[in-house]
C-alpha cells in the first residue's frame, strides 16, 4: 500500500488526499490521480495562493510566460504546480491560458514598460525582471510581444544570455517593498529577491529558503565576496561585497543594503543559528 510519503515536500508535491497527478500513482496515496494540464501565465505577475479564494495566503507568484501544470480547477481558480519554481498552489483562472507559447526572450531590466505601439509615448503595462517572452516585429527599437504590446530590445535577452553577477541583480530591487510570497519589484520576500538573483545569472533558483542553503557549495566567512549567498534559519541574502548584504527585510519593509554585523545581531537575537554561506558558480 502507497502512503504519502515523509520525505515528499507539500509546498512542491502535486498531491493532496483526494488527487494526485499522475506521475505520482504508487508514491502517494489518493483517491484518484490524474495528468495535469500544461498553461501560461498571460499576465505580468498572478498570485500562487495556499488555499483557493482570494484570501489564501500567497505563497508564491507566477509571471509572464512561466509554466503553470493544472490539476484541478474550482471556481474561478486552478490548482497546479508553477513549473518554473515547482511550488504548488491555487491561481486565478483569468492569468491562464491553455496555449502555450515556447518563448524566445526573457525581460533583462527590472521593469519593462509595455506600449501599446512602436511609437506610443505613454506605457500601457509592465512586466517584470524575469518575464518569458515571445517577440515578434520590431521598429523604432522596441519590439512585439503578440497578445501583449510593444517593449524595448534593450530589456530583452536571449534565452542564453545571462547577466554574471548576482550581487547586481539583486542590488537593482533597492527600495522595492517587502511582501511575503512576492518574487518581483512591486513586491518580494528575502527567498524571492534571491531567487530572481539566481534566475537573472541562469542559476537554479529554489524558492524557499531551505532550498537556497543547499544552492552552490560552502564558503566560510572570512573567505566571503560579492555574489555569495547568506542563509539563516528563516533569512536569506546576497552579499555585495565582503561585508554588506542586500536583502529583503520585514525589519525595513523594504530590501535594503547594510553590514552583515548588523543583519546577523538582527537574526541571532530573533533566535537563529549561525548562518550559512554559499557560492554560486556562473
Amino acid at each position: 500500500m502507497t502512503v504519502f510519503a515523509a520525505t515528499l515536500d507539500p509546498r512542491t508535491t502535486l498531491a493532496r488526499p483526494d488527487l494526485a497527478e499522475q506521475a505520482l500513482e504508487g508514491l502517494v496515496r489518493a483517491a484518484s490521480y490524474r495528468p495535469v494540464t500544461p498553461m501560461q501565465c498571460i499576465v505580468a505577475v498572478a498570485p500562487v495562493r495556499t488555499r483557493a479564494g482570494s484570501d489564501g495566503e500567497q505563497a508564491d507568484q507566477l509571471v509572464f510566460g512561466e509554466g503553470f501544470d493544472v490539476l484541478d480547477r474550482r471556481e474561478g481558480q486552478f490548482w497546479g504546480r508553477a513549473r518554473r519554481d515547482g511550488v504548488v498552489g491555487w491561481v486565478d483562472a483569468a492569468a491562464l491560458s491553455e496555449t502555450v507559447t515556447p518563448p524566445t526572450h526573457r525581460i533583462c531590466t527590472l521593469i519593462s514598460p509595455v506600449y501599446a505601439a512602436a511609437t506610443t509615448a505613454e506605457s500601457v503595462a509592465s512586466l517584470p525582471l524575469n518575464a518569458l517572452v515571445t517577440i515578434g516585429a520590431s521598429d523604432h527599437g522596441r519590439v512585439e510581444v503578440p497578445g501583449v504590446g510593444w517593449i524595448a530590445v534593450r530589456h530583452l535577452a536571449p534565452l542564453d544570455r545571462f547577466d554574471t553577477d548576482p550581487g547586481e541583480a539583486a542590488e537593482r530591487f533597492v527600495g522595492t517593498p517587502f511582501m511575503p510570497g512576492g518574487r518581483t519589484a512591486l513586491g518580494t520576500n528575502c527567498s524571492g529577491l534571491v531567487q530572481q538573483a539566481l534566475y537573472a545569472c541562469g542559476l537554479a533558483g529554489p524558492r524557499f529558503r531551505d532550498g537556497q542553503s543547499a544552492v552552490g557549495h560552502p564558503v566560510e566567512a572570512a573567505t566571503l565576496r560579492r555574489g555569495d549567498l547568506v542563509v539563516w534559519d528563516d533569512h536569506t541574502g546576497v552579499m555585495i561585497d565582503a561585508d554588506r548584504i542586500v536583502h529583503a527585510t520585514s525589519h525595513h519593509g523594504s530590501v535594503t543594503v547594510e553590514t552583515l554585523v548588523e543583519a546577523d545581531g538582527r537574526e541571532r537575537a530573533a533566535g537563529s543559528d549561525a548562518p550559512f554561506f554559499r557560492r554560486v558558480t556562473l
